[in-house]
């Protein structure tokens, strides 16, 4: 279950130039992202780099819809790439407009397993509060009218929910349709917080994604998200405790991004 929080937590990256000004209070901005935004994150167990996510928004067409594609990958690298290579895509259509996805990609390629799948979401035909979609897994399916999927959520919460309106302990709900499921993906704010990080120290929103206690992690808050306090709203690091060990996410790369960087403190 681990992979559905860090879809929508933040492996995001950017890399180049940073402008740095000093930030106001970061509201509601509809323009968080853009075409041409690129994260990179390296993904560590203890001392050794087992693998990179990427992130990255292209401007597309879907059957004449303008969208957002954003895609994640994932991929191992060195020692563990030699014992066990993943190479994971996920991807999204996301129609500008409004905000939910038109179409979803699901390529996993792990080991000697793989799958395929893809959604399409039929907004013309709602059904009292329900739409119908389409996997080519599963055939036909109704589900809620405002569904995301695991990776527009996280788009769209950077867009409309990421900001100062929100009060310490408030969880945000996102209704998903995930892996052939309708997924509830719950994400907890705790506080502001400056941490280090190899950019400089940063002032982020700290948030703890809402996990399944049982076999992969011991409590509720074993997972935590640490998301740029700017117009950005990115995530810089992901710390996730599981019962083998902890893993932790950092940003490494990044560029393209909508808004100046302006959540580096000096």
């Amino acid at each position: 279950m681990a992979i559905k929080y860090f879809l929508l937590a933040g492996m995001f990256v950017l890399t180049t130039n940073i402008s740095l000004f000093s930030q106001g209070t970061p509201a509601r901005n509809k323009e968080a992202y853009q075409a041409g935004e690129y994260l990179k994150y390296s993904l560590r167990y203890s001392f050794i780099t087992g693998g990179y996510v990427s992130f990255s928004v292209q401007d597309s067409l879907w059957n004449s819809t303008p969208t957002n594609y954003v895609q994640l990958k994932a991929k191992t690298s060195g020692l563990v790439d030699a014992i066990f290579k993943l190479r994971d895509r996920y991807a999204s259509f996301i129609d500008k407009e409004t905000n939910q996805p038109v179409k979803s990609i699901r390529d996993i390629k792990e080991g000697s397993y793989r799958y395929y799948n893809e959604v399409t979401y039929n907004y013309a035909e709602v059904l009292e509060d329900s739409i119908r979609i389409n996997s080519q897994k599963s055939g036909q399916v109704n589900v809620p009218r405002h569904i995301q999927d695991i990776l527009s959520a996280f788009y769209y919460a950077r867009k409309f929910d990421f900001n100062d309106d929100m009060k310490k302990g408030e969880i945000l709900e996102y209704t998903t349709y995930f892996s052939d499921e309708i997924f509830p993906l719950r994400i907890k704010y705790v506080r502001n917080e400056v941490i280090n990080t190899s950019y400089g120290n940063m002032e982020c929103f700290l948030f703890y994604p809402v996990t399944e206690v049982g076999r992969a992690f011991k409590t509720e808050e074993d997972m935590q998200i640490w998301i740029t306090r700017d117009n950005n709203r990115i995530p810089v690091k992901v710390k996730v405790n599981l019962k083998v060990g902890s893993f932790i996410c950092d940003l490494v790369e990044f560029k393209g991004l909508k808004n100046s960087f302006s959540c580096i403190r000096h």
